[in-house]
């Protein structure tokens, strides 16, 4: 499979990382209905590389259990309203197909969950109550963040979240989660935001980036080390009360840091962050062999 490319233009438009959004906490926030998905200029961008991935790897990107597909065109049919409502200028309906940006993308043309991950730039999964509990049962997921589709289809949210620290199965976060899924409102958004660090900047990075608690420290370069942003939201599918979850990637240069007015405010806040991470943090998030040389790069850009 040829290499993802980097993000062209990326503008740094969240930063978790100044302290709104604190790693490893559910950190969800009430979401204006408005604002689900937010297309942008690398639209055609991250469509051609989902149709490149799908085209390729179709295996690793899409997954979908049987009898799901009522849910999925449920999404489908959502995001065929709210797009053209919200965003005219990129979309609109046209004899069967949706045209979005410069790309026409057909409704019947695949699945339907395959088919609304081809409209945006947002990965998506669903999740439905089978046996008592929420299972991952469909997906399209073309720039995984460290983790396999493969290895999380099927699973229940216990199971996904068993690798992060503090969201094992019978800690308060994952009753709390199971809890937020039960009683999520159809009329209620909400999302939350995460970061990573990596030294490659493509959409695609399935590979674990997790390491040991004792990794050797590694040297990095401003414009070759990147911040990326996960924005993620939750909403609950009103007929089927299946819930959809979005993945948008945002993977910024750690350099672009300098080219902002609040500079020096975000990297101390960073560098915070960084800072506070447990020992089992760093080594989730694959910081430690960089904490040191990523504070270092910060300290300079706070001056």
């Amino acid at each position: 499979m040829a290499k993802s490319q980097n993000v062209p233009n990326s503008h740094m438009k969240h930063t978790p990382y100044d302290g709104s959004s604190k790693p490893f906490t559910i950190g969800l926030t009430q979401l204006d209905p408005d604002r689900w998905i937010e297309p942008d200029e690398a639209l055609d961008f991250y469509l051609s590389e989902k149709a490149r991935l799908l085209s390729a790897s179709r295996e690793e990107v899409f997954a979908a259990e049987d009898r799901t597909e009522t849910a999925q065109r449920e999404l489908v049919d959502l995001l065929t309203d709210y797009l053209p409502h919200h965003y005219p200028e990129l979309y609109r309906r046209e004899n069967g197909a949706m045209i979005a940006g410069g790309r026409r993308v057909a409704l019947d043309g695949d699945v339907p969950i395959v088919v609304a991950g081809s409209l945006i730039q947002d990965d998506l999964a669903i999740l439905e109550r089978k046996e008592g509990e929420w299972r991952l049962t469909a997906a399209y997921v073309a720039f995984p963040s460290s983790w396999s589709l493969r290895e999380k289809f099927g699973r229940t949210l216990d199971e996904i979240h068993a690798p992060v620290p503090g969201f094992e199965g019978g800690s308060r976060n994952a009753e709390l989660i199971a809890r937020m899924f039960d009683n999520l409102s159809p009329a209620r958004f909400v999302e939350r935001f995460n970061w990573a660090v990596n030294v490659d900047g493509a959409l695609h990075l399935p590979k674990s980036k997790a390491e040991g608690i004792g990794a050797e420290a590694v040297h990095l370069t401003e414009a070759g080390t990147f911040i990326r942003v996960e924005r993620q939201t939750l909403r609950k599918l009103p007929r089927t009360g299946a819930i959809v979850f979005t993945i948008r990637i945002y993977s910024d240069p750690v350099a672009a840091l300098r080219n902002r007015p609040d500079a020096a405010a975000l990297a101390r806040a960073f560098i915070g962050q960084l800072n506070d991470l447990t020992p089992p943090q760093a080594a989730y998030k694959g910081l430690v062999s960089k904490r040191e040389a990523l504070i270092s790069a910060l300290l300079s850009i706070a001056g």
